[in-house]
């Protein structure tokens, strides 16, 4: 049991290890601003990968994104999977200062946090995955990339359990 233990908690601190930060990233052009980029209709395609990389399910995604206050977006997606299911998500986005974001939706745990810099958007958050007629809790650490088309935004998402990964989805949107 001990050697578990160890073998989890080496797998957490690889696992943190790996990670990119957002002061990593480059001050750079065209600057991705969220409430902005969502702002209207927008369209998405997707991929979703197990923990071996094998694509298991493919989707499109229609959003919708209405400014009701100054600094609060109203993102309404709209999912079509490749097995006919269908799914709606409504976020309310908050910009909270500057660079900073918190978003709520039916089916995330909490808040989601955000903050940006440059192209890029790092978006965290716990969502609430049905699996097997059962929810469960997956993390969510999102990295999105503003092209400098201005219109392409390519978002990669990792998914973790306990912190250790179970698969990641690639999705292209498209202003």
């Amino acid at each position: 049991m001990k050697i578990l233990l160890k073998i989890f908690i080496c797998l957490l601190f690889l696992n943190s290890c790996s990670s990119v930060n957002i002061k990593d990233i480059p001050d750079s052009n065209p600057k991705f601003v969220l409430e902005e980029y969502f702002a209207g209709a927008t369209e998405a395609w997707g991929i979703v990968l197990d923990r071996s990389g094998v694509p298991i399910k493919q989707f499109n995604v229609k959003l919708n994104g209405t400014k009701t206050k100054e600094n609060i977006l109203v993102l309404d997606e709209q999912f079509t999977y490749s097995d006919g299911k269908k799914e709606e998500r409504v976020w309310t986005i908050t910009k909270t200062s500057e660079d900073n974001y918190e978003g709520t939706a039916k089916d995330v745990n909490g808040s989601a946090v955000g903050i940006s810099k440059g192209h890029a958007l790092n978006w965290k958050y716990s969502l609430k995955v049905p699996v097997d007629g059962k929810d469960i809790d997956i993390n969510f650490n999102d990295w999105m990339f503003l092209q400098s088309d201005g219109s392409t935004l390519i978002n990669k998402a990792v998914m973790t359990k306990y912190g250790i990964y179970v698969g990641e989805i690639l999705i292209f949107f498209r202003k």
